[in-house]
């Protein structure tokens, strides 16, 4: 993880020493600017994987930095700070092409995890860990389907490695040197999501002050990731199934359709059988994806891949020593006898916190505490330079807006509209707060 370099930009001085501290303690190497010029020479100067900028600055603010790093550094992704909470700056922060945003105050781990989420890794090219028979039987169909250049449904719960599964198809195709482009279905409204798919022209609509391709453009030659396709709405499902169709995109306000040549892969953490039953997801769209099935099957049913995958996300994680910390027995079989209900993700969330426990060079059993809201466990107080508070993530600020709209509103579909959201994306965030205990 060293040889990720991260830009830190942010005008209040002990807001941007929070900051770097945080990143350096987990093992990356980070700069800092105070303004957006200073973002620029050093953008000039060296290369980086990630930009983490605040947007309400003096001088040259979030937007417009984030415009000037698209034309000095196209790829370089851009996460977004802001103190303002809301929905219409986070789609704000996607339309402009940040990767996403964070809003103040938000945890350590919330950061790292976006932090290591987008940021570009040129030269990874570590295979999945697959030590049982399960993950190695997977890994081999999906080596087998990556020749064959068909377009992939990969499905399995929530934390199962369902992305990882489709970078490594993309990785092992012989489109590994293109673009591998995804975009979550879920996590994005309705309105928004048909304009990054498709693409526009300038003056398309309200707002469209410049022309951007889409996310099919951009993947041209080629891998497309639909995360969570079966979050996304009929009407726009039926145009997905004709630009599949047909091979062309049309961006919204154009008139000359564009030829695609790239490899469609689509997720989903549902039962399509139940949700094309119960008429949420075209049958037809369904078959034009799932020329090759994939499942990725739950952690607690591949015991095998426990113990390495904590290894890998130590040497992930650690921060830089002459060597890592390693697990006691006892914390082995503490790990390889849970459940699992939040799968893999949660095993890295895990190991993060037990390295935020340990002492000395081993973690022990009791540096090992799982996700569970019924142990009244909580983390420890933070130091006064670690920047938010563990109490207030960002998800859960998100789950009280919903939750206090959902109280004024007279529906749920008013809920959804007041929210700027698609009735399907409400109802997928609804699951999750009934997962983190919201009585919804």
């Amino acid at each position: 993880m060293s040889s990720l370099k991260i830009l830190v930009v942010e005008d209040d001085a002990a807001l941007r020493q929070a900051l770097v501290d945080t990143l350096g303690l987990a093992g990356l190497e980070v700069d800092s600017a105070a303004t957006g010029h200073e973002a620029e020479v050093g953008i000039q100067a060296t290369s980086y994987a990630l930009v983490v900028s605040d947007i309400n600055m003096p001088g040259q603010d979030g937007w417009s930095l984030l415009r000037r790093i698209h034309q000095l550094d196209p790829g370089l992704p851009v996460l977004l700070m802001t103190a303002y909470a809301s929905i219409s700056a986070a789609v704000d922060a996607l339309q402009e092409g940040a990767v996403d945003y964070l809003a103040k105050p938000f945890t350590p781990d919330a950061l790292l995890t976006r932090v290591l989420q987008y940021a570009r890794k040129p030269g990874d090219q570590r295979e999945p860990v697959a030590t049982s028979a399960s993950t190695q039987r997977l890994l081999t169909l999906a080596r087998k389907v990556a020749a064959a250049d068909v377009s992939v449904l990969i499905t399995g719960e929530s934390g199962t490695g369902k992305e990882v599964l489709a970078r490594y198809i993309h990785r092992h195709s012989s489109r590994q040197d293109k673009p591998f482009v995804a975009i979550n279905c879920a996590a994005i409204p309705e309105n928004m999501l048909e304009s990054l798919l498709f693409g526009y022209e300038k003056g398309a609509f309200t707002g469209a002050y410049t022309t951007q391709a889409g996310k099919f453009e951009q993947a041209q030659g080629g891998t497309l990731l639909l995360d969570e396709i079966s979050e996304m709405s009929m009407p726009l499902q039926a145009k997905l199934l004709r630009v599949l169709q047909e091979r062309e995109v049309e961006r919204l306000g154009g008139r000359h359709p564009i030829a695609l040549d790239l490899r469609v892969l689509a997720t989903s953490n549902r039962h399509l059988g139940q949700e094309i039953a119960s008429g949420r997801f075209r049958e037809d769209l369904f078959y034009r994806l799932n020329v090759f099935p994939l499942q990725c099957t739950p952690l607690r049913e591949r015991r095998d891949d426990i113990a390495e995958l904590a290894e890998h996300f130590m040497a992930e994680y650690a921060p830089k020593r002459p060597t890592l910390p390693r697990f006691s027995d006892a914390a082995i079989r503490l790990l390889v006898d849970h459940d699992w209900p939040g799968n893999v993700r949660e095993l890295s969330n895990v190991v993060q916190r037990a390295l935020v426990l340990h002492a000395g060079s081993t973690v022990r059993a009791e540096d090992i505490v799982f996700d569970t809201s019924s142990s009244g466990w909580s983390m420890p107080p933070a130091p006064a330079a670690v920047v938010g508070d563990l109490h207030h993530d960002v998800q859960k600020r998100e789950f009280e807006v919903i939750y206090e709209v959902l109280g004024q509103a007279q529906s749920k579909k008013a809920a959804a509209e007041r929210l700027g959201i698609s009735d399907r994306t409400l109802r997928y965030k609804l699951s999750q707060m009934r997962d983190q205990g919201f009585a919804v």
